[in-house]
């Protein structure tokens, strides 16, 4: 089974609307992974049935634990904090930007985290 088009397009949308993120494969991967410069901070499963995203600590076990039909520990990266979301499950899309900018925010120069919070002061005033 392929994963849902519209959710790699979703998680693509919210992640190339971060500043100066960039779609990038990781690797040998032909699925997209998102960056700032050569720092991942999203990445998609090949089959399209998952999304892999940095997260602060405690975050991983949080969403886990509450929500284990959608989110997961990830092979490999799980050990150091990602966390897996089943994009093959219903979701909470604006939970999910939310997440992702998060991980884009922990890799992201204070410029660029300080870009975003200017565009979204703007957008809060639209």
């Amino acid at each position: 089974m392929v994963g849902d088009e519209n959710a790699v397009a979703r998680v693509r949308e919210i992640c190339l609307s971060l500043p100066e993120a960039v779609e990038k494969p990781f690797g040998g991967h032909t699925a997209p992974s998102f960056r700032i410069g050569d720092k991942l901070f999203a990445m998609t499963s090949e089959d399209g049935l998952s999304l892999t995203f940095k997260a602060g600590p405690g975050v991983q076990q949080a969403l886990v634990a509450s929500d284990p039909e959608r989110f997961f520990v990830p092979p490999y990266v799980g050990a150091k904090g990602w966390v897996g979301a089943r994009l093959d499950a219903a979701q909470d899309w604006a939970e999910i930007a939310e997440l992702l900018e998060d991980s884009y925010r922990m890799i992201a120069p204070k410029r660029l985290s300080g870009l975003l919070d200017r565009q979204r002061a703007g957008d809060a005033g639209n």
